[in-house]
C-alpha cells in the first residue's frame, strides 16, 4: 500500500462502554466482521469489510469521563515531529509518540477548540484498507463552536490548503492535500445541543442512507436529523445506542450542484 500523503486521514476507532453491543450494532449496520480482540492492547479489536480493515472497535477505559465517540487519524511520517507541533500551537497531547508493538507510533491529542483527534506513524499497520465503498469511511467534519482556534491550530500541524465555502447559512472549510480534499471544518450552531462537546463527525458510506437509518433505529439507535440530499451524497447523522455520533452517506446517490469554495 502507498505510504499517505502527511495529514490524509488514515484510520478511525470508536471507544465503547459495551464492546459487545459495538460490535452487534456495527457488525449488522455494515457488514462488519472482526478479527480477534488484542488483549494485550485493551481488546482493540479491527473490522473489516470484504477482507479488507475499516476501522475498530475498543472498549472505554474505566473511569473515563470522554462520551462514547469516534476518533480520526491523520497520517504523520514522523510522529514526535507532529507531537511538537501540536505543543507549539497551543494543543494538549494526551499520548505523546507511543509506539504500539510493531503497527505504528500513535499521538493522541486536543485541539485549543476542545477536539480529541490522534496521528499515526504507520509501521506494519497503514491503516484503511477500503474507503468510499459500502461500510467504510468516506469523510470526515471536525465540528467546533471556537472555529477560530481551529483554523489557526490544524493547518499549522498538517499541510492542509484551506478553502472556505461561499455561504451565508454554513461556516464551513475544506482542507486539502495536494488539491485532494481530505477533510472538512464545520462551525457547530444553535441546530447543536447546548452541551455538545467538539467533536469529530466520522462518515460512513452506505448502499441506501434510509435503509440504513431504518436498521439503526431498529437497533437502538437515533436520526439525528435528515436524511438530506447534496452533491456529495444523500447523508444522515446518527446515534448509536451507547451514544456515538456518525453520519451515514451514499456517495452514489448524489442530488444538487455543487458549491462554490474559495
Amino acid at each position: 500500500m502507498a505510504v499517505r500523503p502527511e495529514g490524509t486521514p488514515c484510520w478511525a476507532d470508536g471507544m465503547f462502554p459495551d464492546l459487545a453491543a459495538a460490535k452487534s450494532f456495527y457488525g449488522e449496520l455494515f457488514g462488519w466482521t472482526f478479527g480477534e480482540s488484542s488483549e494485550e492492547f485493551g481488546n482493540y479489536t479491527q473490522a473489516s469489510v470484504d477482507g479488507g480493515t475499516v476501522a475498530a472497535l475498543m472498549p472505554q477505559e474505566p473511569g473515563s469521563e470522554r462520551p462514547p465517540a469516534w476518533n480520526l487519524y491523520f497520517a504523520t511520517s514522523d510522529a514526535r515531529a507532529t507531537a511538537a507541533k501540536i505543543r507549539e500551537n497551543g494543543g494538549t497531547l494526551i499520548a505523546d509518540s507511543v509506539e504500539v508493538g510493531g503497527f505504528g507510533t500513535m499521538v493522541v491529542a486536543q485541539d485549543p477548540s476542545g477536539i480529541h483527534f490522534s496521528a499515526w506513524q504507520p509501521a506494519s499497520h497503514q491503516g484503511f484498507e477500503r474507503t468510499g465503498t459500502p461500510g467504510a469511511y468516506a469523510w470526515a467534519d471536525l465540528c467546533t463552536r471556537e472555529v477560530r482556534k481551529a483554523d489557526a491550530f490544524f493547518p499549522s500541524v498538517f499541510p492542509f490548503e484551506v478553502k472556505r465555502m461561499e455561504s451565508d447559512q454554513v461556516d464551513y472549510h475544506v482542507w486539502s492535500i495536494g488539491g485532494e480534499p481530505v477533510a472538512g471544518r464545520l462551525r457547530m450552531t444553535d441546530n447543536f445541543p447546548a452541551d455538545a462537546p467538539p467533536f469529530i463527525n466520522v462518515y460512513f458510506a452506505v448502499a441506501g442512507v434510509d435503509a440504513a437509518v431504518a436498521t439503526v433505529r431498529r437497533l437502538g439507535g437515533q436520526l439525528l436529523y435528515g436524511p438530506h440530499p447534496s452533491p456529495f451524497g444523500r447523508f444522515a447523522p446518527v446515534m448509536d445506542q451507547q451514544g456515538a455520533v456518525f453520519t451515514l452517506i451514499d456517495p452514489a446517490d448524489k442530488e444538487g450542484e455543487t458549491p462554490t469554495f474559495s
